[in-house]
């Protein structure tokens, strides 16, 4: 039961978010700063993602072979390499880290 509490709780939040954009005014939304926030928005969520999925263990913070792929990962973006250079490079070099 409390599962599908849970649930319903998620699912009223989404819909009043999804309503509060109709709501808000959108002189707010066209000014500079909500503009550099909501173009930054997506980019620190998915570092925040990223980070947790990298050094997080269920509660306890770890330095793995994940590591080694996302330095990698990070180099290689940094000089431009094409995006599935960069999944396989990073993949591979956690995979030997993690033999290791």
């Amino acid at each position: 039961m409390k599962l599908w509490f849970g649930v319903l709780i998620a699912c009223a939040g989404c819909a009043v978010l999804k309503l509060a954009g109709f709501v808000v005014p959108s002189r707010l939304l066209e000014s500079s700063v909500a503009r550099r926030t909501l173009e930054a928005l997506p980019v620190t969520l998915l570092s925040a993602l990223i980070a947790v999925s990298v050094f997080a263990t269920g509660n306890h913070l770890t330095l793995d072979s994940r590591a080694a792929g996302l330095a990698v990962a990070l180099i290689l973006v940094a000089i431009r390499a094409p995006f599935l250079v960069v999944v396989v490079a990073a993949c591979a070099t956690a995979a030997a880290a993690h033999a290791l």
